[in-house]
């Protein structure tokens, strides 16, 4: 099992989601520590190689895989998710 811990950024951005999608988001970070046979998650590619996301609905998890750990980098919908 792998260990998720959540960036700051990550946590402030989950903080300002409805209370029903924060809880989604919670979910899919106690799936993350059965990383890697979680389903759902998608490489990225270009800019954003080396990081992945996982979505439920409209909304978005972006993390990164370090050996055991995954870190939660940012979370949030869909619209300009991928914007810097």
């Amino acid at each position: 099992m792998a260990r998720v811990e959540l960036a700051p950024q990550a946590l402030r951005e989950i903080e300002r989601l409805p209370r029903p999608i924060q809880n989604r988001m919670l979910l899919i970070a106690e799936r993350l520590a059965r990383w890697p046979e979680v389903s759902g998650a998608k490489a990225l590619r270009g800019r954003l190689a080396g990081l992945y996301r996982i979505r439920t609905g409209d909304y978005r998890l972006l993390f990164r895989v370090e050996g055991e750990r995954i870190v939660i980098e940012r979370a949030g919908h869909r619209d300009r998710f991928y914007e810097d």
